[in-house]
Formats: C-alpha cells, sequence, structure tokens
C-alpha cells in the first residue's frame, strides 16, 4: 500500500514538473526581443515571410515605386536611410548581412554602388542585382563653366579638373518620363521572381504608370506660364527633371568639389544679371557656402529633397518651388 501511494505522488509530481517547462518555453525572451527590434531598424526583418519577396533597394524613392507595383507582395528594406547623401554613404556591417535574407537587389546607379554592389555581390552570390536603369540614356554631370579672364591659374586648374571629372549622373528617378522605363524594369524582374502573381503586378503597373502620366501632365502644368526658366542649386541632381520641363540647372557644387572662389564670382554675377534670388539645396548636404551665396545675392535658400520617400507628392512640391521662385525673380 506504502508502495502505491509513493508512485502516485510521484506520478503526480513529474507531471506538475512537466507542465511548468511547457509553460516556461512560452514565457517572452526580452533579450530576442531586442534582437528582433535592432533587426527592424537595421531594414531587414529577421524572419521575413515566406509568402512575400524580400526586396533590397539602394533609396527610399526606389522603395516608392518597387511597393506601387508590388504592393502586398514585398517586403522593401532601403540601404540609405533617411537624412544620409547617396553619395558619400557607407553600408552599415548589419545590413550586409542582412542581404543574405533578400530576394534580390534592385540597383539604381547611385555612386556608393559602384563600390558596394561587387562586395554584396560576392558576399551574396545567390542573389540576383537587378539594374531598375536598364535601357534608360543617362546624362552627363556637366558643371557649367563660368570661367573668365582674370581667373587665377589656380582657379583655371581647378575648374578643369572638375570638367574633366564628369561621370554620368545617377538621379533617373527624378524625372517621370524616366520613372516609367525603371518602372517597367521592375515589373518585368518582380515577374521573373514570382510568376505566379504576374497578374497582380501587372494590374499594379498599369495603375502606377497612370499616376506618372497625371503626375507629368500637373508639373507641366505648373511650368507653362513661366518664361524664365533657370534655377541655381548647389548639388547638381535634377538634370532629369529640368530636361523633362526645359529648365536650366545651374549648379554650384560637383561630385563634391566645390566651386573656385573665381567661380563662385562668376556665379554670383550670373545670378544677380538674371534676377535670381533663391539658391536650392538638398537636406542632406551641410554647407556654409550655399547660405554666403545667397546673402551676396539678396536672396534665401530653399530645400529640394532628392530623396524623400513620397515620389509623387515630394516632385510636385519641388515643381512649386521652382515654379514659385522664377514667378519671383
Amino acid at each position: 500500500m506504502y508502495m502505491i501511494f509513493f508512485y502516485y505522488k510521484l506520478i503526480n509530481f513529474l507531471l506538475i514538473l512537466t507542465l511548468f517547462n511547457l509553460g516556461g518555453c512560452n514565457q517572452i525572451n526580452p533579450q530576442k526581443d531586442i534582437n528582433s527590434k535592432t533587426s527592424q531598424i537595421n531594414n531587414s526583418p529577421s524572419n521575413p515571410d515566406e509568402n512575400k519577396l524580400n526586396l533590397t533597394v539602394s533609396i527610399l524613392p526606389q522603395k516608392y515605386f518597387v511597393e506601387k507595383i508590388g504592393g502586398e507582395l514585398v517586403t522593401v528594406n532601403v540601404m540609405v536611410e533617411p537624412g544620409i547623401a547617396a553619395e558619400t554613404y557607407e553600408p552599415l556591417p548589419q545590413q550586409l548581412a542582412n542581404l543574405s535574407q533578400s530576394s534580390a537587389y534592385i540597383s539604381t546607379g547611385v555612386p556608393f554602388e559602384e563600390t558596394w554592389l561587387e562586395k554584396i555581390k560576392s558576399a551574396n552570390p545567390q542573389i540576383p542585382i537587378i539594374n531598375s536603369g536598364e535601357g534608360i540614356d543617362k546624362m552627363p554631370m556637366v558643371y557649367h563653366d563660368h570661367e573668365e579672364e582674370g581667373h587665377s591659374h589656380e582657379d583655371k586648374e581647378k575648374n578643369h579638373d572638375r570638367k574633366e571629372g564628369n561621370t554620368f549622373d545617377p538621379h533617373i528617378w527624378l524625372s517621370p518620363k524616366l520613372a516609367k522605363i525603371q518602372a517597367q524594369n521592375i515589373y518585368q524582374e518582380l515577374v521573373k521572381l514570382d510568376p505566379k502573381n504576374e497578374a497582380i503586378y501587372k494590374q499594379n503597373l498599369d495603375k502606377f504608370l497612370t499616376e506618372i502620366v497625371e503626375l507629368d501632365r500637373q508639373i507641366s502644368q505648373k511650368f507653362a506660364d513661366i518664361d524664365r526658366r533657370k534655377f541655381m542649386i548647389y548639388h547638381p541632381a535634377w538634370s532629369y527633371f529640368a530636361k523633362d520641363y526645359n529648365l536650366e540647372q545651374i549648379s554650384i557644387e560637383l561630385e563634391g568639389q566645390e566651386a573656385t572662389s573665381g567661380e563662385l564670382a562668376n556665379l554670383i554675377k550670373q545670378a544677380k544679371a538674371d534676377n535670381i534670388k533663391v539658391v536650392f539645396a538638398q537636406p542632406q548636404f551641410t554647407t556654409k557656402t550655399v547660405d554666403s551665396f545667397a546673402r551676396e545675392i539678396g536672396g534665401e535658400v530653399i530645400l529640394l529633397d532628392d530623396l524623400a520617400e513620397n515620389w509623387s507628392e515630394n516632385l510636385l512640391q519641388v515643381a512649386d518651388k521652382l515654379a514659385q521662385s522664377m514667378k519671383n525673380e
């Protein structure tokens, strides 16, 4: 009788111990929660949805394009975080590690890609790298030549070096006309990666192309009655936009090189001659040159963001600012 009672108590004890251990397995692990949040901050989910394409892009406007076409079928991670210039960006180690979870990397030609895409490809040979600018003839980064007699020999040498160092302009996402080509490229690649959802991607593409056509119409209307077409800007990011709408962009800086003192003097003369009262700059760049330049011409500095995520709304706002500055000249 005693042995039966002993075994009965032992079985109850083991049952209670088992239930306790099962309950413990369902407790929240604080460290795991912290790691999950850190992963989200670094733009890549720790456990990506297997039902979605997990895509990585370089800049926020690309995220807008991919989400417009991919809709609920994609998750998009962005390398260049808000407030950072794509010209000087270097990926974080955690971002590079997270790339192993991507279905594809969609490039656009921004400067940091020239250095890092090969490294990304070598580290992740299984990830296709997609060029969203395929088929686009890129413009050279042209600096306006303001050289005149009277410049110092040093100024002339710097000016020569700047003109010789021209590269192709990567800012293709700022042109609605070129955005249509990029959208088509992205659509074709999404279909290759996920052919069973081709109909959804096509429907989304058609909607996005309609949005771009309407955006183009609205922007064109804003410049329709404006005679003066020149604008001055620190970094020449808006060449494609200017070409689309018959504007003339005059830049102060090129490829990270400040204008020489002689070039600045001539730019100031030109601004005064053309009655330009606004100098545009990007929020990602911090420079005293723009502020001092604006003071010299008795004007003001207005920011234009070439990396804003809400691409369509941003281009309308940019058009408003440019058009208003030209009306006030």
